[in-house]
């Protein structure tokens, strides 16, 4: 658990629950998922003691659930948005030991980037003063913002009597700033995307190799699937937030300039997660389009081939019908028992093979072309 009391200039961290509101900024309080499915008794109370607000039950479940897909949903006292960010495997624990780790290695095949595609929610409980957020164990994406949060602190300048970096106003340009983070990370997995599937694309397009790793393509493309689902679950939470901060008004945030700033950085999370959905299609609909010309080409090829061999038939084909006409045992045949009889079957056999070839390859059915 960690602790943060937020002001325009600066950020004290604790480790233990609140026992009041500050007179001045805002509180963020950081679980681990198993770690807040131990204390939620204790955040209840200390939620009615601060506030005067519980949780509601269903939420508490959502919150705990590490298979949800990202969604929004809100009370009259709070706002919840479940989020999910990219893992590298399943982090919980059991109630036992709530703050030991436990990695689950991904079994997922397919190129090795599409392997990191792995995700887990964190929940975002918004109300008046108060975030608090339910992280996987272990989670980098918490811990890195609590790290910039506290670099981010200024020392007050002498000449200008203000802060350098101003931090977030409130819970919710908080919230928006850890999803705000949560999706770069998608936009920064979009450069391996590409040029792993640029590799494979190469490799099915290649006439010189026989692609054998169907099983593995198809992974790949299941990989990309569950992607683009992922990010439309995200677009959509983060619409169904917009629409909420137009129609509701967002009574706890303080001034017209602070929701208005909200709605311009909700705005761009979106923007950043439809770029992701939209290089997402555009990976898959390579892909499918790679598959598509690698079976093309192979047709070619095999036509090429069955051209050549007809073509080699042809040829043959006179070839064979005057040697079986002198393999009949007939006993009076034309120059059977002739000195020049083979001499001038010879040239006839040459000039028919010799005209076949020049005819097929006048009529382009012979040679690249």
């Amino acid at each position: 658990m960690r602790v943060f009391k937020i002001t325009q200039n600066s950020v004290q961290e604790s480790d233990v629950l609140p026992e009041s509101l500050p007179a001045e900024g805002y509180l963020w309080m950081a679980f681990a998922r198993r770690e807040f499915e131990v204390l939620q008794q204790s955040v209840q109370e200390t939620l009615e003691r601060l506030c005067q607000v519980q949780i509601v039950d269903l939420h508490i479940t959502d919150m705990l659930n590490n298979q949800l897909p990202s969604h929004f949903d809100f009370s009259s006292d709070y706002d919840l948005l479940v989020f999910r960010r990219l893992a590298s495997g399943q982090t919980e624990t059991d109630l036992s030991d709530p703050g030991a780790v436990l990695h689950t290695p991904s079994q997922r095949g397919g190129p090795s980037v599409l392997r990191k595609i792995d995700t887990s929610p964190i929940a975002f409980l918004v109300m008046s003063g108060i975030l608090i957020t339910v992280h996987p164990t272990d989670c980098s994406v918490r811990d890195s913002f609590a790290t910039r949060l506290i670099n981010s602190v200024q020392t007050v300048s002498p000449s200008a009597g203000s802060p350098v970096n101003r931090l977030p106003h409130n819970p919710s340009d908080l919230m928006l700033r850890i999803v705000s983070q949560m999706v770069d990370g998608y936009l920064n997995l979009r450069r391996e995307l590409t040029r792993e599937l640029d590799h494979w694309q190469s490799e099915l397009l290649n006439p010189r190799t026989r692609f054998k790793n169907w099983s593995t393509l198809l992974d790949a493309r299941l990989s990309l699937h569950m992607l683009d689902e992922i990010s439309e679950d995200q677009r959509s939470a983060i619409q169904d937030w917009i629409d909420s901060l137009n129609t509701s008004g967002k009574e706890f945030e303080s001034t017209p300039k602070e929701l208005e700033l909200l709605k311009l950085r909700s705005r761009d999370v979106l923007e950043h997660i439809e770029r992701v959905v939209h290089h997402v299609r555009r990976l898959e609909q390579s892909a499918e389009t790679a598959v598509e010309m690698h079976f093309n080409a192979q047709s070619n090829r095999t036509n090429d081939i069955m051209r050549t061999l007809t073509v080699l038939t042809a040829i043959f084909l006179p070839l064979n019908l005057i040697t079986g006409f002198f393999g009949m045992n007939f006993e009076n045949f034309p120059y059977i028992h002739s000195e020049n009889g083979l001499f001038w079957t010879i040239a006839i056999m040459g000039i028919i093979s010799l005209g076949s070839v020049v005819f097929f390859w006048r009529r382009k059915y012979l040679g690249d072309h």
